[in-house]
């Protein structure tokens, strides 16, 4: 944007499972965000789609794959470490690190934090337990998470999202995928889905808060993790 590169017509690509922060930092600057499923084969085909139409400006996902440009349409770690220096070079020429921008990046948006837990089940027995476990989620859901109202529900094999308190329900653009989510009243995010590849369940799990303060980062980021916790224990997943 201070180059004048900015031009009303960007886009960014995140998957459903990735940190909400994008988002925001996306809505202030007026870049659309779409939210996809996990694969960079989704970000490839709807940078194909938007060709000539829209600027991809970079996308990536939690497992930090990251593509910065539509050149190899993959992840792209060369290209990703150049973009890192970049910015760790703009940081240095205003006297700050690329920490010091992270916090100041937490302190306008919020700070978020997420963790990923894996239950593995192996064997035939294992997969029919996995089964089970989506089949439980989606048939009895629950109604609270440690302490926090449950207030939407996306099922991903449904295409649809529930708001638990009306009833209502929205219709979700992707293709299907066996994931839900849960949306709770703390602004917490919990997702779920069978891994594609390996005999296990993973949970996704974000939560945030407001940072007060540079110096607050610790103390803030602590209480986060004590909230993780308290889902996971909550969930019974340990």
């Amino acid at each position: 944007k201070e180059k004048n590169k900015y031009l009303g017509n960007e886009y960014i690509l995140k998957t459903i499972v990735t940190t909400d922060l994008l988002d925001k930092i996306a809505e202030k600057y007026n870049v659309e965000c779409f939210n996809l499923l996990t694969g960079f084969k989704f970000f490839a085909e709807l940078i194909r789609i938007l060709e000539g139409k829209k600027k991809f400006i970079g996308g990536g996902e939690e497992s930090y794959g990251f593509l910065p440009g539509d050149y190899v349409r993959d992840k792209d770690a060369v290209a990703s470490c150049a973009l890192v220096a970049e910015a760790a070079a703009w940081a240095k020429s205003r006297g700050k690190t690329l920490f010091d921008i992270l916090i100041d990046i937490y302190l306008e948006f919020g700070l978020y934090n997420e963790k990923l837990v894996n239950i593995v089940r192996k064997g035939a027995k294992g997969a029919n337990e996995i089964k089970e476990m989506m089949r439980n989620y989606r048939s009895n859901p629950p109604k609270k998470i440690n302490n926090n109202n449950v207030l939407r529900i996306s099922d991903y094999e449904t295409l649809t999202t529930t708001d638990c308190l009306t009833g209502e329900k929205t219709g979700i653009k992707l293709q299907k995928s066996n994931v839900l989510q849960f949306f709770l009243e703390d602004g917490s995010k919990i997702s779920i889905r069978p891994s594609g590849t390996e005999p296990k369940i993973k949970f996704y799990f974000s939560v945030n808060t407001k940072l007060e303060s540079a110096s607050a980062y610790d103390d803030t980021m602590k209480l986060l993790d004590e909230r993780i916790e308290g889902i996971i224990n909550d969930m019974k997943l340990k």
